[in-house]
């Protein structure tokens, strides 16, 4: 069963790199392709975070699995990660003042982290949803600006990368780090192997 990521997230694409130990001790080759699934992203009136990010989840997974012809020959894995403050979802910044404008809402408070995994062969298509608290620590408007001069917030929901230069903000986390990062670990390797991926 050949796997699917369908995402070209270069984090994803490291963290999933990270389960082929499993696929070792099972003595299984692993590896996966790559795509980019093109789907629509738009949030949907009276839609909640957690089931926008779920179904985006879902549209990648079973958008990967369409360029496929022969079903039940792939499992194709899609995933999205949103940061949501308070009411409001943060998606990635439209630009600089855009993303100064994220960042400065985000300063010294708490926000919540939701990544949403799919799995799908064409038969059944199973979801996880991870939720993880994050915390910032105050930061000054030249902070702010620094920041977003490395050009690091510009592809990030939320116009921040924990792994990265913007983990210097983040006070404390409570959940999944690599939920944050952008692919739950734990929950990716529980849905693999419900899926016989391993």
């Amino acid at each position: 069963m050949k796997l699917v990521l369908a995402s070209a997230s270069p984090r994803r694409k490291e963290l999933l790199a990270q389960l082929s130990f499993l696929s070792s001790a099972a003595q299984k080759p692993f590896g996966f392709d790559i795509l980019a699934a093109d789907i629509d992203e738009s949030h949907r009136a009276g839609e909640s975070a957690a089931s926008f990010v779920v179904r985006l989840a879902k549209e990648k997974a079973l958008a990967g699995l369409s360029l496929y012809p022969t079903k039940g020959t792939v499992v194709v894995l899609g995933s999205d990660t949103i940061v949501v403050l308070g009411n409001d979802i943060l998606g990635k910044p439209k630009d600089e003042a855009d993303a100064k404008a994220i960042l400065t809402r985000l300063a010294g408070k708490a926000h919540q982290v939701m990544t949403a995994v799919a799995v799908t062969d064409g038969k059944q298509t199973l979801t996880k949803l991870v939720t993880t608290g994050v915390q910032f620590c105050p930061m000054s408007q030249s902070d702010i600006l620094a920041y977003i001069t490395t050009g690091e917030p510009m592809d990030k929901a939320g116009a921040y990368g924990i792994q990265g230069l913007g983990g210097s903000f983040v006070e404390a986390i409570e959940g999944s780090y690599s939920a944050v990062v952008g692919l739950p670990l734990v929950e990716t390797r529980a849905l693999l192997c419900e899926m016989n991926v391993f």
